[in-house]
């Protein structure tokens, strides 16, 4: 990841369904490159990821070295829709963002 090789291009990462591993298959981890983070990073996931589970993804998380914020989707997958999704998701990502990152609303 290019961040990892060069921290200073980005003040933090916003990760929406990041694939942990291709689904059945978590020994394939695509981590290799967590250890190198030093920018934060956000990471929003479906509680019900085939891509990685919420264990899998707090395991994965400890592994960088920046602060780390997880927004679990509950209920959902990969595309983090399913049949209870709110309509309210995006305000809420972009809220949990702004208040991670420190990032003031518009005036």
């Amino acid at each position: 990841m290019l961040a990892a090789d060069y921290p200073e291009l980005v003040d933090g990462l916003l990760l929406l369904s990041y694939p942990l591993h291709p689904p059945r298959k978590p020994t394939e981890l695509r981590t290799g490159h967590f250890p190198k983070l030093r920018t934060r990073a956000m990471f929003v996931h479906g509680s019900r990821d085939p891509f990685g589970t919420q264990d899998e993804m707090n395991s994965a998380l400890k592994l960088i070295r920046a602060e780390t914020r997880l927004l679990e989707v509950e209920g959902t997958g990969h595309d983090l829709l399913g049949k209870n999704t709110s309509s309210e998701l995006p305000e809420q990502i972009v809220a949990v963002f702004r208040e991670f990152f420190g990032v003031p609303l518009p005036t």
